[in-house]
């Protein structure tokens, strides 16, 4: 579906991003890796991704919090592959704690790799779609930009930033042939995942499988995890001739989290 085509994917070297990569290159695009790593491990991913789906893979290490290193991401992809057809706005980082413990240097990360760093490459990206009157931009926001859990100030205010920013890309950009959209997973058993788990089965001595059902049981209630390959796939719907009238939307993927 998306042969000819050529994505981009922030922090997809593990995680959420690797599995919509892995879509977007099973679907016939080329796409621009970005995130953290060993070096080897990452050429590893992306020779992997390019050999077994046939298609261009380039990696850039551009750090989101950096706004020049981010516009500097869209321009090599555009060099690389000619075009940018796909945006995904999919790096994120979390911090846990009460608002008055909360360090101010750790709200300014999260926000900046949460929220700004997809205005910045959104802003860098649509020249390129507008001049080819065809782009699809997907920003992966969180159930926690629909509502909110204690201990999250930062991570919840850039999710439901990312959603007010996705709402405003749609309109400014409704009838170019580009759309906007936001995709709302609930827990994805990602690393950062795994971190609160781990730090929750610490805090309350009971075991990671215990500490992993205590996660669902309070937000989800399919009381299954959502996986990549699940995200994946709804970003390839929303590039989708199916999906060419929706823009400034919000998709909840979130075993009814959000629902209750």
């Amino acid at each position: 579906m998306l042969t000819g085509k050529a994505a981009v994917v922030t922090g997809s070297t593990s995680g959420i991003g690797l599995g919509i990569a892995e879509a977007l290159a099973r679907n016939g695009a080329a796409v621009m890796l970005n995130g953290l790593g060993p070096a080897g491990e990452i050429e590893r991913l992306r020779s992997d991704l390019a050999q077994r789906h046939g298609v261009p893979v380039e990696f850039h290490a551009a750090d989101m919090t950096r706004p020049d290193e981010i516009r500097d991401l869209i321009a090599t992809a555009e060099r690389r592959f000619g075009r940018v057809d796909v945006l995904v706005n999919n790096a994120g980082i979390q911090h846990v704690d009460p608002i008055e413990a909360f360090p101010a240097e750790r709200w300014d990360a999260v926000i900046a790799i949460n929220l700004s760093a997809a205005f910045h490459a959104v802003a860098a990206a649509l020249p390129g779609m507008r001049a080819r009157g065809w782009g699809r931009i997907v920003n992966i926001a969180s159930a926690h930009g629909l509502v909110a859990s204690a201990g999250k100030a930062a991570y919840v205010a850039a999710k439901h930033g990312l959603v007010g920013l996705t709402k405003v890309v749609g309109l400014e950009t409704a009838g170019s042939g580009i759309t906007c959209n936001a995709v709302c997973p609930g827990w994805v058993l990602t690393p950062l995942v795994e971190r609160q788990i781990e730090s929750r089965a610490a805090e309350r001595g009971v075991s990671i499988e215990a500490a992993r059902r205590d996660l669902l049981g309070e937000k989800q209630p399919s009381g299954q995890f959502v996986t990549p390959a699940q995200i994946g796939e709804s970003v390839i719907f929303l590039c989708s001739e199916a999906a060419a009238q929706m823009t400034g939307a919000v998709l909840a993927i979130d075993g009814g989290w959000t629902a209750q």
